[in-house]
């Protein structure tokens, strides 16, 4: 067990199940396009992004068992699902029209998650560090992936199903920059390097020319408000608890009560 004073201690744990709440979730939500995507090169690739977010949120949850003593169980299976701080973007149902919803989403997820994870690479906790150069790399082709089809679907009939996934989507967006209530602690101790502020500007200074450029309307950001549930503070949309019930559910219906490591490590 890392030895950390008390708020030191909150504070890397605070960052570490963002990161991994974040990929996980997503990685539920994108497993769902599998069969469905109007591809078989798409299909193929967003299971691939899938399966790279899985083994993201694995580097993130082992580190909580490794260095702080949590079970799997704890920090996933048999959580209590409003202790997940995921930001809401990543829970929500897909749209029922579908694809466009799933590449803007990956755009404005990947775009964010990029410079989080520059913002990880002088942690102050060395076990973040050493792993985020991994998790970037794997980042990149996410978000190329995301914008070519953002590309193809600008040109296509499905323009207007894009537009009103941007509008939908946006609002959830920005709450991957909302604080969580350890976020002062996190600045102090230097586990990350930017404030949230400061990656939400870097992030609307990428996102929105990009869009704008393709023939999307973004929304104002100062005319956006805030969804009432905002994940990072444990307040979640319906969605989750349909989405967590559904992840859960075979694991409690076998009642395992020595789950395998999501790497593959005895317990």
């Amino acid at each position: 067990m890392t030895d950390l004073s008390g708020d030191e201690r909150r504070a890397v744990e605070a960052q570490l199940f963002r990161l991994a709440d974040d990929e996980y979730v997503i990685a539920e939500r994108y497993t769902e396009w599998q069969i469905y995507a109007p591809t078989l090169e798409s299909d193929l690739a967003l299971a691939n992004v899938a399966q790279d977010e899985f083994g993201h949120a694995r580097l993130w949850y082992d580190l909580l068992q490794d260095d702080f003593d949590y079970t799997e169980e704890e920090v996933l299976w048999r959580r209590d699902p409003g202790a997940f701080t995921h930001a809401t973007l990543t829970e929500l149902a897909f749209a029922d029209d579908g694809w466009g919803d799933a590449v803007v989403r990956g755009y404005l997820y990947d775009t964010a998650e990029r410079l989080r994870l520059e913002a990880l690479v002088d942690s102050s906790y060395a076990p973040i560090a050493d792993r985020v150069g991994k998790v970037l790399d794997e980042e990149g082709y996410h978000r190329e992936y995301a914008e070519s089809w953002l590309e193809r679907l600008a040109s296509t009939d499905a323009e207007g199903r894009v537009q009103a996934a941007v509008e939908r989507l946006f609002p959830h967006a920005l709450t991957l920059f909302a604080p969580g209530p350890d976020e002062d602690l996190i600045r102090d101790y230097g586990i990350r390097t930017e404030s949230l502020a400061d990656l939400r500007e870097e992030w609307l200074d990428t996102v929105v020319p990009t869009l704008d450029s393709l023939g999307f309307t973004v929304p104002d950001p100062e005319d956006v408000a805030l969804p009432d549930a905002r994940g990072r503070d444990g307040t979640h949309t319906d969605d989750w608890y349909d989405l967590h019930e559904a992840f859960t559910s075979t694991h409690r219906e076998l009642d395992f009560d020595r789950p395998t490591r999501l790497r593959g490590e005895e317990a």
